[in-house]
């Protein structure tokens, strides 16, 4: 049901034109004059405005405007008498959707009514999406406040706007590909496709037509022509993940389309422009990689004009109850849940896990415990069992280094569970300066 603002000083029409709309299902206001018209648009929330051209106070084509002096985006069904071309043209100037002369076509006006309410709906739900998808994607909104990931977003900030080529270090799981979308996000192209490529997913022996694209006959199986995802992106962002994993031989062909702009498609003697944006991810050293000549050392400096390094769970543990809430309330709505959080010891178990698989990691284990609990509180028990695999897996790694500063950050957590998160006394219990303390939760920060 939508609601419809009527305008008309004749009071016999203004009836029958409500009476029309209210049998068709729709909430009717009406107004006799201009300034009426414009308070009611005001104090409602109106889908179509129907308006008389000449009104008293106010005309129809000054009630439109006002209403857009003042962001009110409401359509106008401008209705006139006086069927010039120019009253026509006047009203469409103005803003007004439609315009329909008098006397009135009652089926005429339905049709029109109905066209112009679809293209409005269709443009607020446009609208929504737009809103819903900058606030998933936009910098601001990535879950955390500790101060590593402010960082990242003052990075993202400086340069969204920009065209220049981004790497994104940074282990799995640690979000990479947000930070990408973040970025996209920010700039002056983000109307534009935002193409996510995996290098690493993708058969060798096929990577060079997908990313390029191909000339239909170029190999067996080439039946059309393909564009391929360079192309595809427009003037958006490729984002290329597991960069690390691309072979030599097309490492060389990426500079030569970062150099030039140019694409080259397999088979085809044709050079077409590239006018999007490259933002690559990896979880490999490429510095040491270059050096140790599996990956161009030209290339990783045309990419990393600038460098972001998405950091580990564990060195952000103060994120930790953040991320938790928020995928609690998120995965309310996809399993139908409806749990309130988390009880304060499964809170500490969970702070305290090494998290090897970060956030990805996070996020897998508060689904698995959300489908097994019992709401409202997920508990210990609910989160214990693949914590413990996790906190295995690093107590029982072969590297000594690693097990022991495991077997430490989860010690100093019991611990500092124990004095009810005072610090200066776990410490003190511990035998241990504040600053040592710190340093054993994870690089100096503070826990929450």
């Amino acid at each position: 049901m939508s609601t419809i603002l009527v305008v008309e000083d004749e009071e016999i029409l203004r009836d029958e034109i409500a009476a029309l709309l209210i049998e068709k299902g729709h909430r009717v206001l009406t107004a006799c004059d201009g300034n009426e018209g414009f308070t009611m648009v005001a104090q409602n929330a109106v889908q179509l405005v129907i308006s008389d051209l000449r009104l008293p106070k106010l005309s129809g084509i000054d009630l439109l405007r006002n209403c857009r002096i003042n962001e009110y985006d409401t359509p106008f069904i401008i209705m006139t008498a006086f069927g010039s071309v120019e009253t026509a043209v006047e009203a469409m100037r103005a803003g007004a959707a439609d315009y329909i002369m008098k006397p009135l076509s009652f089926d005429e006006l339905l049709s029109k009514t109905a066209r112009v309410l679809e293209s409005f709906e269709l443009r607020a739900e446009n609208r929504m999406l737009r809103r819903d998808l900058d606030r998933k994607l936009g910098p601001l909104e990535m879950v955390g406040a500790s101060p590593i990931l402010e960082k990242i977003r003052e990075l993202i900030r400086k340069v969204g706007p920009t065209r220049s080529s981004v790497l994104i270090t940074g282990e799995s799981g640690t979000g990479k590909e947000l930070i990408a979308r973040a970025i996209h996000s920010l700039g002056a192209t983000k109307s534009e496709p935002f193409v996510p490529v995996n290098c690493a997913a993708i058969p060798e022996q096929l990577l060079e037509s997908e990313l390029f694209g191909h000339q239909r006959g170029s190999f067996t199986g080439a039946v059309s022509d393909s564009e391929g995802l360079f192309r595809s992106a427009r003037k958006g962002t490729l984002f290329l993940d597991e960069i690390g994993e691309l072979p030599l031989s097309l490492q060389a062909k990426l500079l030569r389309v970062l150099e030039d702009k140019m694409v080259h498609p397999v088979g085809s003697s044709k050079f077409f422009p590239f006018e999007g944006r490259i933002v690559a991810a990896t979880n490999r050293d490429l510095k040491q990689d270059s050096q140790d000549k599996k990956f161009r050392e030209d290339l990783y400096f045309r990419l990393a004009v600038v460098e972001i390094d998405a950091p580990p769970l564990r060195s952000r543990r103060g994120d930790i109850p953040l991320l938790v809430n928020y995928f609690i309330k998120k995965l309310n709505r996809d399993l139908n849940r409806n749990f309130t959080g988390v009880d304060p010891a499964a809170m500490q178990t969970l702070t305290a896990a090494p998290w090897r698989g970060n956030i990805r990691e996070l996020q897998n284990m508060i689904e698995r415990a959300m489908i097994l609990g019992t709401e409202p509180l997920l508990t210990t028990d609910d989160v214990a069992s693949r914590e413990s695999q996790s906190f295995g897996a690093a107590i029982d790694s072969k590297n000594l280094k690693e097990a022991v500063s495991a077997f430490e950050q989860a010690h100093v957590r019991r611990i500092l569970a124990a004095c009810n998160q005072d610090k200066k006394q776990a410490a003190h219990d511990l035998e241990i300066s504040l600053s040592s303390l710190y340093r054993l939760l994870g690089s100096g920060e503070p826990a929450e």
